[in-house]
């Protein structure tokens, strides 16, 4: 074999991007592997927000886990802005869940009310103070207001953490993983094009992952297109992020984000009437200073999603030196820079302690 590694990342994006990143910081030998220059399609549907709270109940087995992936944005921002140069936008000044019925309310309430008992900060705002803090939203029934949650730009925080990671020794070849070389139950390599040796292969190549060959058994992840525009964001308003019914509001510079769909369309990343006219719709009920404003574009990209929605993210149990970091969803942003450091501790044989990797663990899937 040629080009010998400790470890290859199959995805560059921003899952695979944080894992070589931390690999690298803890001295390995690491090769990212990329079938594009720019690092995956789901970040591309993603509007960056850092939103563990505004979703989660009682229910939910990765909310601690969410919460903590959160939190490490508030190192790696200034440490990223420092290494390479580049502000990844974090902000981190809360998000309102608005009830945009009736119905939506005991649920929200519920929710808001179970996060206070753990320990987390978050609220309910009645209909009026909801029209006081966001005088130009539409009509509402109430709001969770979650303060620690946020945004952060995905396409800085792409380049960001690639830059890291080369700049640290990683080394990125822009060619499509063919297969996992196995010899007996250990890994021990990559085919793409030409043999890279490795003593551990990480899988992050997001809606890609189960078309890599020689996987010991299928990877339960499949496309989910989200399709999203970018309007002006409106004049006189100051910057929010606002979730209600099926779209969100997210301010990002002189831009309001909106989105998203979730559709089972396979690999085509392209943007569809229908599905833009839901998305405007939805945001122009949030916000409806936005109805009318001249669209500046719309795009498309394809999500990795699980069964359940839940990551994969640990060991195969069939192939030494073999990873999973993938499956992420619409959490792949919120969650890369924990997924890195993660994968980055059961590689070293020092795992971290936090709640809810056993939700995310690969043999969830196949523990029978």
């Amino acid at each position: 074999m040629q080009d010998s590694f400790d470890v290859i990342v199959i995805g560059s994006g921003a899952i695979g991007a944080a894992c070589g990143r931390e690999l690298a910081l803890a001295g390995r030998r690491v090769l990212l592997l990329d079938r594009t220059p720019r690092g995956g399609e789901a970040w591309t549907a993603a509007a960056g927000m850092l939103a563990p709270q505004i979703e989660a109940g009682p229910d939910d087995p990765i909310f601690q886990l969410g919460v903590a992936a959160r939190e490490r944005y508030v190192e790696l921002a200034p440490a990223l802005q420092e290494s390479v140069g580049i502000d990844i936008g974090l902000w981190l000044e809360g998000i309102a869940r608005v009830a945009v019925t009736v119905e939506d309310v005991p649920e929200l309430r519920a929710r808001a009310a179970w996060q206070r008992q753990q320990g987390h900060l978050c609220d309910w705002f009645d209909p009026a103070e909801v029209k006081a803090r966001y005088p130009w939203i539409g009509t509402n029934q109430g709001a969770l207001w979650a303060p620690r949650d946020g945004a952060l730009d995905p396409a800085a925080l792409v380049t960001a953490l690639r830059a890291d990671a080369e700049r640290i020794g990683a080394r990125l070849e822009l060619v499509e993983a063919a297969a996992i070389l196995r010899d007996g139950d250990r890994v021990v390599g990559v085919q793409a094009g030409r043999k890279f040796a490795a003593e551990h292969v990480v899988v992050a190549a997001g809606a890609w992952s189960a078309d890599i060959g020689g996987l010991p058994r299928p990877v339960s992840v499949e496309p989910v297109r989200g399709q999203m525009a970018a309007l002006p964001w409106p004049e006189g308003i100051e910057p929010a992020i606002v979730h209600g019914g099926d779209a969100y509001v997210v301010a990002r510079g002189a831009e309001a984000i909106i989105g998203s769909t979730m559709e089972y369309a396979g690999f085509d990343p392209s943007t569809t009437s229908a599905g833009l006219a839901r998305i405007f719709a939805g945001a122009s009920a949030l916000c409806p200073s936005l109805a009318g404003l001249e669209v500046k574009r719309t795009w498309a990209g394809l999500r990795p999603v699980t069964p359940e929605g839940r990551p994969i993210i640990g060991a195969e149990p069939r192939a030494r030196g073999l990873w999973y970091a993938t499956g992420h969803g619409r959490n792949g942003i919120l969650m890369a820079a924990m997924t890195g450091a993660v994968v980055a501790s059961l590689i070293g044989e020092q795992p971290i302690a936090v709640e809810g990797l056993a939700a995310v663990s690969p043999e969830r899937f196949w523990r029978w």
